[in-house]
């Protein structure tokens, strides 16, 4: 299926590169940038237990702070850009390497400018905000330990007033000690934290990789549209081949006219070995011996009272002309007689010129002018000039013959030659532009299929193998040609049969010896009574014999032409 059908897939490959390419010039290209940050640990980083990450630090949840509203504003603003912090955080992506405490902040943007700007924007705004978070916690707690440290102190100098109203070695003096010394000790542990508070510096991280320029846009990339356009319309392609392949039911090898058409392949031809219409193949030729041994194998099947054989095609055109000239060149090489009849009736005598032209012969008088009466089976019948032993009854003038083929002059021609002796191959129109080929071969002893490849249909091979069935003729097989269409096409202005200049002149054995014309167009009693009249007014020298005792129904005149040749020799050439 793909090697008949792999111009579509290769088509539609090429189409799905060309849209690939397309594609990748349509899109607008996308920069990247990335900046690598450090995250340092604060007093209030605390990760979660059973976090993905270890150490204080939860960078799964930093890696979404980058993210979030706060970041995107600071960035924004570090960029004054117009576009709002939603979008701009659209264009970032966090990575967290593995085992290690750094956030890759990538941006993406249309030029690599706003990539990198937009990168370093972004890590520089996440640090930013981390410190501030960090140093409002940090504040929050100074501002708590001073809070604290003040009420201490107010309750220490409380204590310290009752303290010293307080008479000496009364319990209400040990009391009081005991709370003084818990408040100096509360206040010295506050002071001391708040001395650290103050004293503490905020680092929530650094910058340890900057954004670079970006050389190359990673978006859209060339290669891998190319790639999957290509396999996409690879696959498009095979998906067609194959629907075209499900439904074509055109014939496009012999193969197919063997296994889908069910039909005996008797020989197959190539563009190397397929016949022109300018003349037969030549016997030692590569195409002549296709036909040779077509020739041998049909002798083969046919039984010894076979002589008729009928050669049609599955479709218009000119396959069965070729096939049948052919094939009745190489049985009249073997030195029979053979009879070859157009019966492939034409429209105009144009229509007639090639099987004329093959043979060497006249295009008219021909079939249809022997059907129609015009002329009888002695001037219908030609001989071919390059194959003594093949004679031709071309398809004849453009008169129409409708309903001639059926008619009883067709079948008394046919059994004439059947007396003759020699064999009779029939070329017929297809079966599909008419019923002809089906009265032909109801008449012929076997027939052949002219299959023309990428022309021929399924259908209509099936169909001509039914119809000879039908009629009761035995189908030896099919002759399979390629498509006609590239032979080079003859002129068909030239005359069918090109006459030297020695061609008109009569020789003197022409003149003596005896010419025979057989005769089908008169009863014997109409012959005796022309014989009678013929002897009473001829001249002397003419001899008219009578009919030969071989057959009862030909009746052959022989003239004795020896008187003409002094007259001939004297009145010059041409008279």
């Amino acid at each position: 299926m793909f090697r008949r059908h792999w111009w579509i897939a290769l088509i539609a490959t090429g189409a799905g590169l060309a849209a690939g390419a397309a594609l990748t010039s349509a899109l607008p290209k996308v920069y990247e940038s990335s900046t690598a940050v450090l995250v340092q640990a604060l007093d209030q980083d605390t990760n979660a237990q059973g976090g993905r990450t270890k150490g204080s630090v939860n960078l799964d949840t930093e890696a979404q702070l980058v993210g979030s509203g706060a970041v995107a504003t600071k960035a924004a603003a570090l960029l004054r850009s117009a576009r709002s912090p939603i979008d701009l955080a659209k264009d970032v992506k966090v990575e967290v390497p593995a085992n290690t405490t750094v956030l890759v902040i990538t941006f993406k943007a249309g030029s690599p400018q706003e990539a990198q700007s937009g990168s370093h924007a972004f890590a520089e705004a996440y640090l930013r905000n981390r410190e501030e978070t960090a140093q409002h916690g940090l504040d929050q707690q100074i501002k708590t330990l001073t809070t604290k440290i003040k009420q201490l102190t107010t309750t220490l100098t409380g204590i310290n007033g009752r303290l010293s109203r307080a008479v000496k070695g009364s319990p209400d003096e040990s009391n009081l000690q005991s709370l003084r010394n818990n408040s100096q000790n509360q206040l010295n542990g506050l002071t001391g934290r708040l001395n650290e508070l103050t004293t503490t510096t905020v680092g929530a991280g650094s910058i340890i990789s900057d954004a670079r320029l970006p050389d190359t846009p990673v978006s859209p990339n060339g290669m891998i549209n190319l790639a999957t356009g290509g396999m996409i319309g690879l696959l498009l392609g095979v998906g067609a081949a194959f629907v075209r392949e499900r439904f074509d039911r055109r014939l496009r090898s012999a193969a197919d006219v063997r296994d889908r058409g069910r039909v005996n392949v008797l020989a197959a031809l190539d563009e190397r070995t397929t016949p022109h219409f300018d003349d037969v193949l030549q016997p030692y030729g590569a195409g002549g011996r296709v036909f040779n041994r077509l020739r041998n194998e049909i002798l083969a099947t046919l039984r010894p009272s076979d002589q008729v054989i009928v050669v049609t095609g599955t479709s218009r055109g000119s396959a069965a002309t070729l096939v049948a000239a052919n094939l009745a060149a190489a049985l009249a090489r073997t030195g029979s007689d053979v009879v070859l009849i157009g019966a492939h009736l034409p429209d105009s005598v144009v229509d007639a010129a090639p099987l004329a032209r093959m043979l060497g012969v006249s295009a008219v008088p021909g079939l249809s002018d022997l059907l129609a009466g015009r002329v009888g089976l002695a001037r219908a019948i030609q001989r071919t000039p390059r194959i003594p032993s093949l004679r031709v009854i071309t398809t004849g003038g453009a008169a129409t013959a409708a309903g001639l083929m059926q008619s009883q002059r067709l079948k008394d021609t046919l059994e004439a030659l059947r007396r003759q002796g020699g064999y009779v191959v029939i070329e017929a129109p297809s079966t599909s532009s008419s019923a002809d080929a089906q009265s032909l071969a109801s008449l012929a002893d076997a027939a052949i299929l002219a299959v023309e490849l990428r022309k021929s249909r399924r259908p209509a091979l099936l169909d001509a193998a039914e119809q000879l069935q039908r009629v009761g003729t035995p189908l030896l097989g099919a002759v399979v040609l390629p498509r006609l269409s590239h032979l080079p096409i003859v002129d068909v202005s030239a005359p069918a049969v090109t006459l030297t200049a020695d061609s008109n002149k009569i020789t003197d054995a022409d003149l003596t010896q005896p010419m025979r014309f057989p005769t089908n167009t008169v009863s014997s009693k109409e012959a005796k009574a022309r014989e009678k009249a013929l002897n009473e007014k001829t001249a002397p020298n003419a001899q008219v014999r009578p009919r030969s005792a071989e057959s009862s129904d030909e009746i052959t005149a022989v003239l004795d032409m020896s008187g003409m040749k002094d007259t001939a020799n004297s009145e010059g050439d041409g008279k």
